[in-house]
């Protein structure tokens, strides 16, 4: 039994040892293996890395000679270009000294003319003292034989020739005078007439006459409901927020928006033509529609001017000046339409610069802008030719255009021919037979005034004059005036208006205080 143990425990330990002799073969055989696969893999890589290397330096030496032909043509260029700048500075010098021998040359021979001259000259000038020499001998012989002949001294004898020659001479010269100032007379009132004759029939203009009212066309009557509202709060409320008086009669399927400020109906026909199409009408839709179409026509009116300068092309003109061109549309002198006048008086006054040998793009510029002031007279203090100075120079515009306004009215002389033709061409374009009315101008005069008389109190936030001015309606700052104090106000206001405005009938004074609370609910 042990022998049998001992056997088997003997040949495990044989068949263990040859295993791991067997094992140990096998593992440096794939060692072995290993080895020459990474000898082969990296032969490979080390062959690949020289082929990239012989590219790479093949390729630099490419890029080498493109670079050197690239540095070459280029150095050919700048050489050609070099030898081509050379030769022009070196013809360019010659044909300045051929051009610096010729001016010399000429100088030279200026000079000797010259000298020539101023030779000459000084002949003339000796023989002219020796003639004046004897000419004072010669009157002096003269003198001496009168004073001999006459018994007066020379004094008195020089002063009787003269006295004889002036009684002598007086008529004829009288005559003289007479015949060339006729002849000057007929030939300006010529040229005048011809003038004006070609600026006339160059330029056919319409004149443009304003009304006082706006008609509103409604779709039906029903309308006319709804723009009164409850109570009449609608109508109310359009008239105090839009200045203007709305006119609801039998007339059918139409309403009258009156108002003697143009831009202020304007923008008052265009809010209600916008809610009457929406069919929203109520104030706080009012107030809405009201500020949409007052931006709007802020916004047109630069619209407007840019493309009238664009039409008369007289160049570039400060925006404010440009907006204040287009905002004439909305105001009116006598009844003329204030932008018709102005455009009438640029073309006419540039047709007539150009007869008369001025400047005509100056003389259109200055007929564009010598009424400038009538924009502001609705919103400042003050006449149009003061206001119309006041910004012209507040941008610069050329002195021409200053002395226009001035002269226009006659607050200076006239002192250079655009002055003259935009003058004469105001003049033309206001004297034409139905271009402006007296009546309507002294009408929108004391409307104007009595807005400005309520305007001008503490307190007051807007104030229009409504029903042919018949009625000044008062907006005051419920915050600053109570309601006694507006009761005082429109008794102040009254007393000024009758003071200081002459008016047929009564003017009713409205003064309204109204407070509002406003909140928001987030």
């Amino acid at each position: 039994m042990l022998s049998e143990i001992l056997l088997g425990g003997g040949t495990a330990i044989v068949s263990g040892v040859v295993g791991f002799f067997i094992s140990k073969k096998i593992t440096s055989a794939n060692f072995d293996i290993y080895v020459d696969q990474a000898t082969a893999k990296a032969k490979a890589i080390e062959n690949e890395a020289q082929t990239l290397l012989d590219r790479s330096r093949l390729r630099a030496k490419e890029i080498e000679l493109d670079a050197q032909k690239l540095f070459e043509s280029a150095k050919e260029r700048a050489r050609a270009d070099f030898s081509q700048r050379e030769d022009e500075i070196i013809q360019n010098k010659k044909d300045f000294a051929r051009y610096k021998s010729e001016e010399e040359h000429t100088i030279q021979t200026q000079l000797h003319q010259i000298n020539a001259q101023k030779i000459n000259l000084e002949r003339n000038e000796k023989s002219l003292i020796s003639l004046k020499a004897k000419y004072e001998k010669s009157i002096d012989d003269v003198l001496h034989t009168l004073e001999h002949c006459a018994g007066l001294t020379q004094e008195e004898a020089k002063r009787e020739l003269f006295n004889k020659i002036e009684e002598k001479m007086r008529g004829e010269i009288s005559h003289i005078v007479r015949k060339y100032e006729n002849e000057a007379k007929r030939e300006a009132e010529r040229k005048a007439n011809y003038i004006l004759a070609q600026a006339t029939s160059r330029f056919a203009g319409e004149f443009a006459s304003e009304r006082l009212t706006n008609l509103v066309h409604l779709d039906n009557d029903e309308l006319k409901g709804r723009i009164i509202g409850k109570e009449g709060r609608n109508i109310k409320a359009l008239e105090t927020l839009l200045g203007v008086d709305i006119i609801i009669d039998d007339t059918p399927n139409a309403i009258l928006v009156s108002s003697f400020n143009l831009y202020r109906r304007a923008i008052a026909t265009k809010t209600i033509q916008l809610l009457v199409a929406d069919g929203r009408i109520q104030p706080a839709r009012i107030e809405e529609i009201f500020k949409k179409v007052s931006d709007e026509f802020e916004s047109k009116i630069l619209n407007e001017g840019e493309e009238l300068l664009a039409d008369m092309n007289i160049g570039v003109m400060h925006p404010e000046l440009v907006k204040l061109i287009g905002r004439l549309r909305y105001r009116a002198s006598y009844g003329q339409n204030a932008l018709a006048h102005t455009l009438e008086v640029a073309h006419l006054a540039g047709i007539m610069a150009a007869e008369m040998g001025g400047d005509p793009i100056l003389a259109k510029r200055a007929g564009l802008l010598h009424d400038i002031g009538k924009a502001l007279t609705h919103d400042h203090d003050g006449n149009h030719v003061d206001l119309g100075v006041e910004v012209c120079r507040r941008y610069n515009e050329n002195e021409v255009v200053i002395n226009a306004i001035y002269a226009h009215h006659g607050q200076q002389e006239i002192n250079s021919i655009e002055c003259g033709a935009v003058c004469a061409a105001d003049a033309l374009s206001a004297a034409r037979p139905g271009a402006r009315r007296e009546v309507l101008e002294s009408f929108l005069k004391r409307v104007t005034e009595i807005e400005e008389i309520a305007s001008t109190h503490s307190g007051v936030r807007q104030a229009y004059a409504i029903n042919a001015g018949r009625e000044v309606r008062v907006i005051v700052n419920a915050v600053l005036i109570n309601d006694d104090e507006s009761i005082l106000l429109a008794r102040e206001i009254a007393k000024e208006i009758e003071d200081k405005v002459q008016y047929p009938g009564e003017i009713k004074v409205n003064v309204i205080r109204e407070s509002r609370a406003i909140e928001y609910a987030k």
